[in-house]
């Protein structure tokens, strides 16, 4: 009778036939420098031996190098799309991505987009690798519409801008160039934030901490809270500032505050560090939405801006945008800008050309710059326009009295709505409404003929869940 034997590798083979075990680990060995050397698959390898009339069989399971590494978390934006293409329900609603959709629910190409590139095939352009710092005539444009074209602060020289991949790239050089030049400074970032503002510095080995935004008490600005911990930030911190339509509250400082925020800043010798993903898309006008800016750069401040056309012209997948440097002068921009280069050549070498000729040619063009505007009106008119609406319906069926009207004191895509957690998942497990855990909901995917559902979730989900 012949038994055979099946060892698992979790076992050691010296502890049942060590013979056997060192026989069987040479084989390994030979046959795993092959297996390697050659490409081909690794297969379980077997070796028998006799021992006391037996037949012993021995199992080699092959082990990854990369058993170490845990699942990781979905993310918590993203995620919801995937959670959302699951669900079967007709009322699904995706509310979670801030990607501008129609009244359908479909995304929309701009117009204008379109005619870009079209005047792109007819010209022939090739396909040729970008400079470091990307499309020259991309990087004048978008400085000119952050800045303003008659700013002074161009016609110096003080601005170094390059090219980079949309927000979420642009903020991640500028984060390794505040690692690299200067060293143990904090960032500070608002409470809430976007979420994967805190993912680029934890990456980039930059330490942050974070100053009240958020009052949950009002779903306003907690704008006390927020000057008393920029005052007591150490000198000369990076204070991250969203230039309008914060992510994800939709609260801004009105235009007092902001001078208020520019003195504190000074005071402090702080750098302010602006990410702009909005502009022209939060409140339909492109110089509105840049006033945070130009306000600071009025004042004579060094700082940072990271730009992004995914919403304003609706590049999502382009991931065109820009790190701006407003430096005290020309010299300095220059040796920033050369930096900025070396930090981007190993990162990614040089940015796509697609998305930013698209920009170059729909801000270089006047008959395609004016159609921009036009669109940027009507994406935004239309987010406002449902907006007004759900409050018009939360006011209308919510008969407790709750004040809904911070709902319209908001801007931009996105809306707090005050939920908690549990509330938030009372709105996915009952209603189909799928958002972030924090209670934000992008109302750029929202529609009119959906608002009065909406509501009925929300009410629902406040008054029924702790």
């Amino acid at each position: 009778m012949v038994q055979i034997v099946c060892f698992m590798a979790s076992i050691p083979l010296s502890s049942i036939c060590p013979s056997a075990a060192l026989s069987f680990q040479e084989k390994c060995k030979d046959k795993t420098k092959s297996s390697v050397l050659f490409g081909k698959e690794k297969q379980p390898l077997y070796m028998k031996t006799k021992s006391r009339g037996r037949i012993t069989m021995a199992v080699a399971v092959n082990t990854s190098r990369f058993d170490n590494i845990t699942m990781a978390p979905p993310d918590p934006i993203l995620g919801v799309s995937e959670a959302f293409k699951a669900d079967t329900s007709d009322m699904k609603l995706n509310l979670g991505v801030g990607a501008y959709r129609t009244e359908e629910l479909q995304p929309y190409v701009l117009k204008v987009v379109k005619k870009a590139e079209n005047l792109m095939l007819e010209r022939g352009e090739n396909k040729e690798y970008l400079p470091i710092e990307g499309l020259a005539a991309f990087n004048k444009a978008t400085a000119e519409l952050l800045f303003g074209a008659d700013n002074p602060v161009l016609h110096q020289q003080r601005v170094a801008t390059i090219q980079g991949l949309s927000g979420t790239g642009s903020l991640r050089v500028a984060a390794a160039l505040i690692e690299r030049y200067f060293p143990g400074a904090k960032v500070l970032i608002s409470s809430p934030t976007w979420g994967n503002h805190k993912n680029i510095f934890n990456d980039a080995r930059v330490p942050w901490s974070e100053y009240r935004y958020y009052d949950p008490k009002t779903v306003g600005l907690d704008f006390d809270g927020m000057i008393a911990d920029i005052k007591a930030a150490p000198d000369g911190s990076f204070v991250l500032l969203h230039g309008c339509a914060h992510n994800p509250t939709g609260i801004d400082p009105t235009p007092e505050q902001w001078e208020k925020i520019a003195d504190v800043i000074q005071e402090k010798n702080h750098i302010p560090f602006f990410d702009v993903a909005y502009q022209g898309f939060a409140s339909g006008s492109l110089d509105e939405d840049a006033s945070s800016v130009r306000l600071f750069a009025a004042r004579g401040m060094e700082l940072l801006v990271a730009q992004s056309y995914s919403k304003n012209l609706g590049l999502y997948a382009e991931r065109v945008g820009a790190i701006n440097v407003l430096c005290s002068s020309a010299d300095a921009a220059v040796r920033v800008k050369s930096q900025l280069k070396r930090i981007a050549r190993p990162m990614y070498s040089n940015p796509p050309v697609h998305g930013a000729r698209i920009v170059a040619n729909v801000v270089g063009n006047p008959d395609f710059f004016n159609e921009w505007k036009e669109e940027m009106e009507m994406m935004a008119g239309r987010i406002k326009s449902v907006r007004q609406k759900l409050y018009n319906n939360l006011s209308a069926k919510d008969k407790s009295g709750k004040d809904w009207s911070f709902i319209l004191k908001q801007i931009g895509m996105f809306s707090f709505t005050g939920l908690n957690k549990a509330q938030s998942d009372n709105m996915t497990d009952k209603w189909h409404v799928y958002m972030t855990k924090d209670g934000r909901i992008s109302l750029a995917g929202l529609s009119a003929a959906k608002c009065e559902y909406l509501a009925d979730a929300i009410i629902d989900s406040y008054h029924n869940v702790s």
